[in-house]
């Protein structure tokens, strides 16, 4: 049988909502475009009707939305395809007879991120279907697993289950879903970095909470030499009953949906503050609290040297699905020191770019709703606990060599200088001269 399915191509195929799993309803049809390097989506009439915008490019309209370049899907759908690890992972168990896009969104099965899926059926949801999940106990096999398909070596048909199992869970990084007291939690394995890199995004993760950070919950699995880091899903409500997928979308994907198509947005954290204003759940003035949230997050990451801070490490909920707009900004993930001292982020700071100094990322506080005196104080609340990171490291279990290591990073030139520095500054001073706000 899998043999026949992996001889298929597909050049159309169905993407379904279930946002409650056991009542998927039907979103529209998929079908390759642009010389078979891209995916363009098309709503179902029922939809239509009753349904919502996936991202602000896919409004409810009767039309072939097409992607807005080649080697993506439209809108929110390309967030629903795996990154590199899942398309690893695809490749080497499922070997399909022809790897476009099609094939990566059919064969990533029915537990990839958010509450979108995808059928071969128009009439029934007909997922590609892995099995149940393999349990926190088997997390040793599964890291020998991953192990093997990295080093491209055969693995057993037990093992294939096991890894096929959310083994193309979006990523880079080796990793694949385990349940942990009946809940899905996604589970990364050390690959071969210079320091124990599962350990210190537990030791990050955990630290970045005490600076008022939404973080999603973590826990440390001890393997046989190494170890592993399990990440509860955030796009997940875990209810008594029944579990409940949430539509969450990209930061890349909702601030390119609101640009005209082949243009490129401001990718960073003003430009997403200044969408959370706009499109935020304003709910008892929640936009304004994730908006000052992101503020945070983004000192935070500056000082803890997490410069691979791009647009899919951050993410939005869609709070109310019957009314796109209603977003919130997701739990912070993938929050770990890249330990490479390069000086600048992925994602945008404020008027000198992508720098990593603090001056430039109080230059468009006002982006955040603060003024900048209470930007001022929340910097201050991140360097405070930024501070103690040696300490809350070696409490967490990181070894002392490789605190070193960090801490020629962390506690070098120029973040050392920059927390040590940061309060001597008169923030109550007129600030340097404005760029408009990315959005109205």
């Amino acid at each position: 049988m899998a043999e026949a399915i992996n001889s298929l191509r597909f050049d159309e195929l169905f993407l379904w909502f279930l946002g409650e799993p056991a009542r998927p309803r039907l979103v529209g049809e998929l079908r390759l475009v642009s010389a078979g390097k891209g995916v363009s989506l098309t709503y179902a009439p029922t939809w239509l009707e009753a349904g919502f915008p996936l991202s602000e490019d896919l409004p409810l309209v009767n039309i072939e939305h097409l992607p807005r370049s080649k080697g993506v899907a439209a809108g929110a759908v390309d967030d629903a395809r795996p990154d590199r690890w899942g398309e690893r992972v695809i490749q080497y168990l499922d070997k399909p007879a022809r790897l476009s896009l099609m094939e990566y969104l059919y064969f990533a099965g029915d537990d990839r991120f958010g509450a979108l899926g995808v059928s071969s059926s128009r009439t029934d949801y007909l997922p590609r279907h892995n099995g149940p999940l393999p349990r926190l106990a088997d997390a040793q096999t599964l890291s020998q697993v991953v192990a093997k398909i990295n080093a491209k070596e055969p693995i057993s048909e037990l093992e294939r289950r096991m890894i096929s199992t959310g083994g193309s869970f979006g990523g880079a990084k080796p990793k694949a879903l385990v349940q942990i007291g009946g809940e899905p939690w996604v589970i990364k394995f050390f690959n071969n970095e210079p320091i124990d890199a599962p350990l210190v995004e537990h030791a990050s993760m955990t630290l970045c909470r005490r600076a008022g950070i939404r973080a999603a919950p973590t826990r440390l699995v001890r393997l046989m030499g190494e170890h592993a880091i399990a990440v509860r899903r955030f796009d997940r409500d875990f209810r008594p009953r029944a579990v409940q997928r949430i539509h969450c979308i990209s930061a890349g994907t909702a601030l390119r949906a609101v640009v005209a198509t082949g243009q490129e947005p401001e990718l960073g954290y003003p430009a997403l503050a200044q969408l959370l204003r706009r499109a935020g759940d304003a709910t008892a003035g929640r936009h304004q609290l994730d908006m000052a949230e992101l503020f945070r997050r983004m000192v935070f990451n500056i000082l803890i040297d997490n410069t691979d801070d791009h647009e899919k490490n951050h993410s939005l909920q869609l709070t109310e699905p019957s009314r796109f707009g209603r977003m919130r900004l997701a739990p912070a993930y993938d929050v770990l020191p890249t330990n490479s001292g390069q000086g600048h982020q992925e994602f945008g700071v404020g008027l000198d770019g992508h720098d990593s100094t603090l001056a430039n990322a109080m230059s468009q506080c006002e982006l955040f709703g603060l003024a900048r005196t209470e930007a001022a104080a929340q910097v201050l609340t991140v360097v405070g606990v930024v501070n103690g990171w040696k300490k809350h490291f070696k409490a967490c279990g990181v070894s002392g060599a490789d605190i070193e290591t960090l801490a020629l990073r962390l506690d070098g030139e120029p973040l050392l200088a920059q927390r040590q520095g940061f309060a001597a500054i008169d923030w109550t001073a007129t600030p340097r001269s404005k760029r408009r706000p990315v959005f109205g």
